[in-house]
């Protein structure tokens, strides 16, 4: 059975939060394996069932940290936070509805707030309203389960895409992807020997 166990990411048009609308994979297992066990076979002439969860597994291994760099009021007086991260890096985020907080604790103080990339483009919009605690430029927010069609999508455009770290077991960081450069995007191009200026 195919087609990717969903995560608990949010699809945008989505009322309710994925977490109160997706089965867990318990009730998953249970809704299909009583029906195989209400087959008129026997326990060994049972069919063998392979499913393909990769969704939610991968999905909530994945976290995305980034950097606030500026707060700003929009032309309708809400507020809006720019982050470092585009949709670039987080190209899921045009159709889920990414789960966002402050790596720090933060005030009390909620407010409805626009979340934007840092590209020159009106579509870097990560979430077009969330209720937001204040945060401050440099302040670092972490958004959730980006593990799944993430780094997949990712684009070299206005930024290189960033190192990629996994956090081990026993806590320790390791590198699992280096971050690009300039050298790594030209690396693999080629200029025909008629474009090549003859001294």
């Amino acid at each position: 059975m195919g087609g990717g166990f969903a995560s608990q990411n949010t699809l945008h048009g989505q009322y309710l939060p994925a977490e109160e609308v997706v089965p867990s994979v318990e009730q998953f297992a249970d809704a299909i394996s009583s029906g195989l066990f209400e087959l008129s076979t026997s326990f060994d002439e049972l069919p063998t069932l392979i499913l393909e969860t990769g969704r939610a597994l991968i999905d909530d291994a994945g976290y995305l940290i980034s950097k606030v760099i500026a707060n700003k009021r929009l032309s309708n007086g809400k507020r809006a936070v720019i982050i470092d991260a585009g949709v670039n890096i987080l190209f899921t985020s045009f159709w889920y509805k990414h789960k966002i907080h402050p790596a720090n604790e933060t005030g009390v103080h909620n407010e409805d707030t626009a979340i934007y990339g840092p590209l020159c483009m009106n579509i870097d919009c990560i979430r077009e309203s969330i209720v937001f605690p204040n945060v401050k430029k440099d302040d670092l927010l972490v958004i959730d389960y980006v593990g799944a069609y993430d780094m997949t999508q990712w684009m070299q455009f206005i930024a290189m895409r960033p190192n990629v770290v996994m956090i081990m077991q026993d806590g320790t960081v390791e590198l699992i992807r280096k971050a690009e450069d300039i050298d790594y995007i030209e690396q693999q191009e080629v200029l025909p020997s008629k474009l090549k200026i003859s001294k």
